[in-house]
């Protein structure tokens, strides 16, 4: 995708390519799903030649316009489903988390929301046969969460099938029970788990941009973006635009930025995963008082809405809050020092 020549669009020169691929917009794909106003201030371009060029992308790259339901079952069954390798939680998601979808997880501290992160980040390096999707990751981390031992832990903590499949997938020789061979097959997986660490709410917007940019970099070499993991979405935001003012300025900025995000899981066909805060609302007297921050408009561009709830000991109840195609539900999952297991 990276080496479409853009200069065959109209209107598109060679300074107005270089403008074009500066700010990101390297494929007819890229510009096809761009605003006229959002090209125009990003690329440094008039409004009327974004307008041309947008509409141009899109008969270049044929899409927008009308299809029939047995073409888009098709281009469904390119999806992929990441496993959490955990059966009763994989039937509970219709097989696992959907590429081209993002799938919010929020509940309060503690309630494994870092946790299911750092699993799929190990999960979706699997080769297909194991429940993975043979890619590597991308992982905005607001809060500091992200740890290289817990991916340790998790790596040696999986099936004996699996790792003996990642094994043999990256050429590996040993035995799944030797220390020297996890060592090198956990230094295998870090490599390919990309992270950023996002310091406020513009920086994080700023590294959304920059993961469409490492999507497409990776999108022909063997282990191509597969998952992009924002732990969490909404910290940087919740603590910079407070009170009742602010919020109007805050939802537009958090639309702008789940929209970023998307795009790299459309046009890359990765997962989304996105962890959410939660606040209570202390005027509920019957029901669970805990609601998701980030209102409507994380709402309704949340595909999968996934409610983590602490339960006795180790063990978390992953309900199903919302979903186009599924019915809402339960399962039971524990959380160990060897990853996600079932209960």
């Amino acid at each position: 995708m990276a080496d479409v020549d853009l200069e065959t669009l109209p209107g598109v020169g060679p300074a107005t390519a270089d403008k074009l691929k500066d700010a990101g917009y390297d494929s007819f794909e890229s510009l096809a799903v761009a605003a006229p106003a959002e090209l125009s201030n990003t690329a440094d371009i008039g409004d009327s030649t974004a307008g041309d060029i947008v509409r141009a992308a899109r008969d270049a790259a044929d899409i927008g316009g009308f299809e029939t339901g047995t073409t888009v079952l098709e281009r469904r069954n390119e999806i992929g489903k990441l496993s959490w390798h955990i059966d009763e939680v994989d039937d509970l998601l219709g097989g696992g988390v959907e590429t081209q979808s993002i799938t919010e997880v929020y509940g309060e501290f503690g309630a494994g929301k870092s946790q299911v992160t750092h699993q799929m980040a190990v999960n979706v390096q699997l080769p297909k046969e194991a429940g993975g999707l043979h890619g590597r990751v991308i992982f905005v981390d607001s809060e500091d969460t992200f740890r290289p031992e817990r991916i340790d832990d998790m790596v040696r903590g999986l099936p004996e099938e699996a790792i003996e499949a990642a094994l043999e997938d990256r050429e590996i020789e040993g035995s799944p029970d030797d220390e020297e061979t996890l060592d090198e097959l956990v230094d295998s997986m870090l490599e390919k788990i990309h992270v950023a660490k996002a310091f406020n709410s513009n920086h994080q917007m700023l590294l959304a941009e920059k993961a469409k940019e490492l999507a497409s970099e990776h999108e022909d070499s063997e282990y191509p973006v597969r998952l992009l993991c924002v732990d969490s979405l909404t910290a940087h935001f919740r603590a910079e635009y407070v009170g009742r003012g602010e919020l109007a300025n805050r939802q537009q900025k958090l639309n702008k930025h789940l929209h970023d995000i998307d795009k790299v899981g459309n046009l890359y066909n990765a997962a989304i995963i996105v962890t959410n805060q939660v606040s209570s609302n202390p005027d509920a007297f019957f029901g669970d008082p805990t609601k998701p921050i980030g209102g409507n408009i994380l709402g309704h561009k949340s595909t999968f809405r996934i409610y983590l709830r602490k339960s006795k000991g180790d063990k978390r109840i992953v309900r199903l809050v919302d979903a186009p195609n599924l019915a809402d539900g339960e399962a039971v999952m524990r959380v160990q020092d060897a990853g996600l297991k079932p209960e």
